[in-house]
């Protein structure tokens, strides 16, 4: 038995040599890429120089007028020929002919293993990147995949492979190992292979090959010499492994399952694959570009659904083109690989949607005398209509591949012959003994439809009384492009119990489990019968729910998102299991919440960045459920370690759910590390992580959280009882109920929270201008200067009592608790004299120092390095009486609160902190290039 293939990955690269004893007429299951026989001759038009030829290219030697690169080796092509495949644009020395192994585009969907596929972002401007289909830069906004390094044009969607990376299993597939899954070109100029050790990254063509787990880089040719099987790289200790991850995704698009934010609409003329909405229009879609006066312009559509879209292709072609040169044109245009003489062109004069409208009842979506009229024989195409359809001509049998349903079988797939009384079951019947089930009984295996779009697959399970050869006629009618990106299984027909977990946030707080479940049954009408209420988080009002159907969990996921309860909108995200029984000994997978909102909206890219470097699963973006579906996720799995993007606000946040959610976890104590995304970043220039994140390469900030030394560090509890207010005509009328919040770096009352609060306030009214951390600072200290003569005399409306004793405040404008020694962008506040009143503080030693400011010239004076703060105390309980109401701030979050009692002590155990290991001095002479698994920076972000 051949071992389970890489998710999603080619077999053309490292896939090793076919093994001996296998079916004649299929290559073994990853058998290194072997292509089908004679490409070229069976390529339209196919000029091959040889049989060394490529998988599926059809190569023509063709005179160069500007400076043109080799896609194999990158090299410039010198003198004036160079081999160019007429349907992808692979452009080839002559001598590199022979080592091409990179197939064509027209075949590459034949040579997925397992179809997944791709969550497309929003259009995007990418600097010296190449579409995969097309091979051309992408000069015009285009697509990106948010999982894996694939970039489109978007005219290119129709035409990509499901070739996306399997990140979890879905009840379908189990493999023992994982293959490297290879990627094609837009490498770093520098990358360098990791056999030869030369450079395999181009800036000018689409060229050399990168893991997209492990990262390591090659050139094609040489990525053949390389094991077969991924290892995870340099980050495989932090990780989630696919096979650690099932998700029962039936009714889920990609985008749902990684909790991707969907485009709202696809933008017009983008066009989509055919399971969204059929082959997207060509260059000029809506105006044809006008022709040079010896060739003509036309639209090729595919089927009846282009027709029915009015979406095509253009391709231009000479006034006395023959019939069979406007079909290799045509063919070319939606990357067919097709015998041509069973396909002819049907002449579209009308206007596509009239023509649709006329030739509905007619089985080939064209009315009759347009059937017998508008085929074309040898006749030149010299003023003919400007439209026409690809035609399959009616066929008595045709050879079928049928691929065994994620069966543990050596063979890749069987071929089987098609005839008019073939239906899904006879097929059955006749497949079983070529895969070595023939023991077993027929009734138990069924045949499965797949249609691999870019974008989603689709699987239709066949009735058993299915005339296969009228399928395949019908798929043909409805879209030519259609039959490559289809498939046919032969599955076990064991049914997969259905079970998928809902987070649902945004409920109201502080219920029971049965008043969750009615609540919810009354907002949504939850069906008793298949939904239950696994978990429930009332102090954050948010439950799990397990779905037994997949029809009611795609109705309540969609139901959920437009659905508020007592004016709060609610929550909707599908989460995985972790299956933590399967983790790898020394796993310890990173938990990775991003704030896309910190950083001048850098947590954008690194959303990105993160889901192609890890699992997409493992990385949450906080504005979208907050840190707790993450926690609830990981719940199971015995040691992990949480990275925060964002700023200290952001940290607190995450810190606030881990502890809540402490009870919860196998992991009691995950360590947790900071990228710096915020104004301030105290907490992270403390623990080494840097003033703010400046575009350092992500791979590389992953490695420091891996080589990361774990410390502690204290928390503590801020209770906000404003119902003990002074009474008089100043008291507030309605008291705030109490509250807890908690609190990492500082407490701050008076001043710095009001500077504080009037910066938040300006985010909140104009949040495009604040997209940059020299321009938030610049307002930091405008707010300032407009509070210069301010004087309030916070010493005379506020007592401070510590350890239960009274202490006597000075004239102060501010009184701030500190538990770390950086305040307000790295200032530091408590000062580095000694002195015999107070203990050297730590951020570990269960103490907090009370620092008091007399106004905001003091503030810049600190944060100058001129002064420190007048120290007024240090202890483990506070109690500070506000007599009127007061601006507060706690990790940079601002609020005025009433009037009242705020007690500060410490919050149960400490909390795992991890700090950036200091780096070694590079010793003299030390190449860069000296690593064995590290992976380049990802390149490619929207500028």
């Amino acid at each position: 038995m051949a071992a389970a293939a890489e998710p999603g990955a080619r077999p053309w690269l490292g896939g090793g040599a076919p093994r001996p004893g296998s079916s004649g007429c299929s290559p073994v299951l990853g058998g290194g890429g072997r292509a089908r026989p004679g490409p070229g001759s069976e390529r339209v038009g196919a000029r091959s120089p040889g049989p060394a030829a490529a998988p599926g290219h059809s190569f023509r030697k063709v005179t160069l007028t500007k400076p043109t690169f080799c896609h194999l080796c990158s090299d410039f092509i010198w003198g004036l020929a160079g081999f160019l495949c007429d349907v992808c644009n692979f452009m080839s020395h002559e001598k590199c002919l022979k080592h091409v192994k990179t197939p064509c585009t027209s075949v590459a969907p034949s040579l997925v293993r397992v179809p997944v596929a791709h969550c497309f972002g929003p259009r995007g401007l990418y600097k010296r990147k190449f579409c995969a289909i097309c091979r051309k830069s992408l000069e015009a906004p285009a697509l990106r995949c948010e999982v894996c390094e694939l970039y489109l044009h978007p005219d290119c969607v129709p035409f990509a492979c499901s070739d996306c990376r399997q990140c979890h299993q879905d009840g379908h597939q189990d493999h023992d190992t994982y293959h490297h899954h290879w990627r094609e070109g837009n490498l770093p100029s520098g990358a360098r292979c990791e056999v030869c050790r030369k450079t395999c990254g181009s800036s000018d063509v689409l060229a050399g090959v990168r893991c997209e787990w492990c990262g390591i880089q090659a050139h094609s040719v040489c990525s053949m010499a390389l094991a077969p099987e991924c290892t995870f790289g340099r980050l495989r200790s932090l990780v989630l492994p696919p096979g650690c991850v099932r998700l029962l995704s039936r009714n889920f698009s990609k985008m749902h399952c990684f909790r991707i934010a969907e485009t709202p609409a696809l933008e017009q003329g983008e066009g989509d694959d055919g399971v969204d909405g059929g082959p997207a229009a060509g260059p000029g879609r809506e105006t044809l570009a006008p022709a040079e006066s010896s060739k003509q312009t036309l639209k090729i559509f595919d089927g009846d659904d282009s027709v029915r879209r009015n979406q095509f292709r253009v391709i231009t072609v000479p006034r006395l083109a023959r019939s069979e040169e406007v079909l290799e044109a045509a063919l070319r245009a939606y990357y067919i690989l097709e015998d041509p003489g069973n396909l002819e062109l049907h002449a579209l004069p009308l206007q596509a949607g009239d023509a649709w409208a006329r030739a509905k009842a007619g089985s080939a979506g064209i009315s009759k005398e347009e059937e017998e009229g508008g085929s074309r024989g040898s006749e030149s195409f010299e003023a003919s209509p400007e439209a026409w359809v690809i035609r399959a001509l009616p066929r008595a049998q045709e050879v079928l591949k049928i691929y065994p349903g994620w069966l543990k079988v050596g063979v890749a797939y069987v071929s089987v012959h098609v005839t008019p009384q073939s239906t899904a079951r006879t097929v059955v019947l006749e497949v079983l003994p070529l895969l070595g089930r023939q023991a077993e009984g027929p009734e138990s295996f069924q045949l499965v439809e797949v249609l691999m779009g870019s974008r989603q697959v689709q699987r239709t399970v066949l009735a058993d009384e299915e005339l296969l050869l009228n399928r395949l006629w019908d798929i043909r009618q409805t879209s030519l492009r259609q039959v490559s990106q289809t498939r046919f299984y032969v599955a076990e027909s064991r049914a997969v119990a259905p079970r998928v977990s809902l987070f649902i946030g945004g409920l109201p707080p502080s219920l029971s489990p049965q008043e969750y479940s009615n609540l919810l049954h009354e907002a949504l009408a939850t069906k008793a019968a298949v939904v239950s209420v696994s978990h429930v988080y009332s102090s954050q009002g948010a439950v799990v729910l397990d779905v037994t159907c997949f029809a009611e969990a795609e109705r309540l996921y969609m139901l959920v998102r437009d659905t508020a309860v007592q004016g709060r909108l609610l929550t909707a995200l599908v989460l995985p299991d972790v299956l933590h029984r399967n983790l790898p000994p020394d796993s310890c997978p990173l938990l990775v919440f991003v704030n896309p909102k910190s950083g001048g909206l850098k947590g954008r890219d690194l959303l990105c960045s993160f889901r192609k470097l890890l699992n997409p699963h493992q990385v949450f973006e906080l504005t979208n459920g907050g840190p707790l579906p993450g926690f609830h996720m990981f719940s199971h799995v015995p040691c992990f370690r949480v990275l925060v993007c964002g700023g200290d606000g952001t940290v607190g946040w995450v810190l606030a759910a881990l502890e809540e959610t402490r009870h919860h976890l196998a992991c009691a104590e995950p360590s947790v590390a900071i990228l710096p995304l915020g104004t301030g970043n105290d907490l992270g220039r403390v623990l080494r992580w840097g003033a703010g994140y400046s575009g350092e390469d992500p791979f590389s900030v992953l490695v420091s959280v891996d080589e990361a030394d774990a410390v502690l560090m204290d928390r503590w509890t801020i209770l906000l009882d404003a119902h003990e207010a002074a009474s008089g005509e100043n008291s507030v009328a309605d008291a705030e109920p109490p509250k807890i919040v908690q609190m990492s770096n500082y407490c701050g009352i008076g001043i710095d929270a009001e500077l504080s609060l009037d910066f938040h306030q300006a985010r909140e009214e104009e949040p495009g201008k604040f997209t940059s951390r020299f321009h938030n600072k610049g307002v930091y200290v405008r707010v300032g200067l407009q509070k210069i003569s301010h004087s309030r005399g916070l010493h005379r409306e506020i007592r401070l009592q510590v350890e239960q004793q009274e202490v006597q405040l000075p004239s102060i404008e501010g009184l701030i608790f500190i538990n770390i020694p950086s305040w307000g962008s790295g200032a530091d506040l408590w000062g580095s004299d000694s002195d015999s009143r107070f203990e050297k503080p730590r951020m570990d030693d269960g103490l907090l120092e009370v620092v008091g400011v007399t106004g905001v010239v003091h503030m810049g004076q600190v944060q100058g390095g001129l002064r420190s703060g007048i120290r007024i105390a240090q202890g483990s309980y506070f109690r500070v009486t506000l007599l009127k109401a007061t601006p507060v701030q706690v990790d940079g979050e601002p609020w005025v609160q009433a009037p009242g009692n705020m007690i500060i002590s410490a919050a149960g155990p400490k909390v795992h902190m991890l700090r950036k290991a200091k780096q070694k001095p590079r010793k003299a002479g030390t190449s860069r290039d000296t690593r064995v698994e590290a992976t380049p920076a990802l390149e490619g972000d929207p500028k």
